[in-house]
């Protein structure tokens, strides 16, 4: 199983997260790359010590939309979007590849991946970026999701993804941050939760069902309140059940 986490996401005087603990925990990287969030300095900073540490460095590609944290959807066409995402992945891929590394998948930030996750037009654009930068390049999605079936249909490799941080509809999709329970902040909880999902894929639902997901990934936010220690909780928790943890590229 592999475990990752949204870093990078500092910017100018801002500090957000603690990208260097967090890289001694996951064996995954999801590096913002300038448009919800981060910097040039950041962004050399975090490929520097995840090359160092032999962390797969992923593009953490979002909307244009520093002040929102790329948590609003934006109205933007499929051409224009297909242009940024690949802007971004070239950028970042600039400062892994200085760091002897490179940038290995590619996932989508908040509102985008929210978005693409249900708009088929917003996936086949999503999808389009990562196809034009390199046709071998992985994307970290949902699973069951349009965009995960937009990268399987342009040949893309897919993994599934899912938050071990986070609350689920019913449906499969994440609760709405603006609802009460989105967000999991007890380490217990959450170590236990991730253990389901790198085993069974049982969960429960925001509503007491039962919700299988089926993941190759499991995502803990960077800036999640005591993410470091709720990373290293689950990290815990799937190596004393035996789950081997390696990135999925």
């Amino acid at each position: 199983m592999d475990l990752n986490s949204d870093l990078g996401e500092g910017f100018g005087a801002w500090k957000m997260g603690d990208d260097e603990a967090m890289l001694d925990i996951v064996t995954s990287a999801n590096v913002a790359c300038g448009f919800h969030a981060g910097e040039a300095r950041v962004m050399r900073r975090v490929c520097d010590l995840a090359a160092e540490r032999g962390v797969a460095i992923g593009a953490h590609v979002g909307y244009r939309d520093l002040a929102g944290f790329g948590r609003r959807a934006l109205d933007i066409a499929p051409e224009d979007l297909a242009d940024e995402v690949l802007y971004q992945i070239g950028a970042l891929d600039g400062f892994a590849r200085a760091a002897g590394s490179r940038v290995r998948y590619v996932k989508a930030h908040g509102a985008l991946y929210n978005t693409a996750a249900v708009d088929r037009e917003q996936a086949a654009a999503l999808v389009e970026g990562v196809r034009r930068y390199h046709e071998d390049l992985a994307l970290l999605c949902p699973p069951d999701s349009e965009m995960l079936h937009a990268a399987r249909a342009a040949g893309v490799p897919t993994y599934a993804e899912a938050f071990a941080d986070r609350a689920y509809t019913p449906e499969g999709l994440l609760v709405s941050r603006k609802k009460p329970g989105a967000v999991l902040h007890d380490a217990s909880t959450v170590a236990t939760r991730a253990l389901a999902m790198a085993t069974t894929g049982d969960i429960t639902d925001i509503e007491g069902g039962q919700l299988t997901l089926r993941a190759d990934s499991l995502c803990v936010h960077g800036d999640t309140p005591g993410a470091v220690v709720l990373a290293r909780r689950i990290r815990a928790s799937l190596t004393e059940a035996g789950v081997p943890l390696r990135s999925f590229v």
